[in-house]
């Protein structure tokens, strides 16, 4: 089934459309998922979630783009998982490293004072993404919105580990210049 055929389902409230998109996106989902989090239960768990999330959201959303709307619906249902998850016992993880490697250049999640500074951070990190040469980005994408594991990351590309692990950390640094320059970090 095409996307704007399930789009048109979920707009009709019809639920054919989540049977549809489960297929068709479920795999997908549970990647997302499970890249963020080590238990598969947690992860099929989120995928439920992004789906009900699609259906309570369309309408009055109508997604461009429906895989990925329903990406950062899994993300945004994973990552919120593991913070809890983590609040009850501090635990390890993909998502742990890949956050506490962008913490070094990124503010902190209480940075931000107002939603006008965040998407203004959100804006910048974007730009800052769309410059960079194609496999960097690729590379910086996977690792970092994906949660991919380094290793994943190598296998994917062809590179070595280590090539990804310096790939990835000049990006981080280059990352946190632009940010400086641009005025939404003071690189503290």
């Amino acid at each position: 089934m095409e996307d704007r055929e399930i789009i048109g389902l979920c707009l009709e409230r019809r639920e054919e459309a989540l049977a549809a998109t489960q297929a068709k996106y479920g795999g997908y989902c549970l990647t997302v998922a499970r890249n963020i989090l080590p238990d598969p239960r947690d992860a099929e768990e989120c995928v439920d979630d992004a789906m009900l999330a699609l259906w309570n959201s369309v309408p009055p959303n109508v997604p461009e783009v429906l895989p990925a709307y329903l990406g950062k619906l899994t993300r945004r249902a994973a990552l919120k998982r593991w913070r809890d998850k983590r609040a009850q016992k501090r635990g390890g993880g993909e998502a742990a490293l890949a956050l506490e490697e962008l913490g070094e250049c990124v503010p902190a999640r209480g940075g931000p004072e107002s939603e006008a500074e965040a998407r203004e951070l959100a804006a910048a990190v974007n730009g800052f993404i769309l410059g960079l040469r194609a496999r960097e980005r690729d590379v910086f994408i996977c690792r970092y919105w994906y949660m991919m594991p380094v290793a994943d990351v190598a296998a994917r590309y062809g590179f070595s580990e280590s090539k990804v692990k310096s790939m990835l950390q000049r990006t981080r640094k280059k990352l946190k210049k632009y940010l400086v320059e641009e005025g939404v970090y003071d690189g503290s």
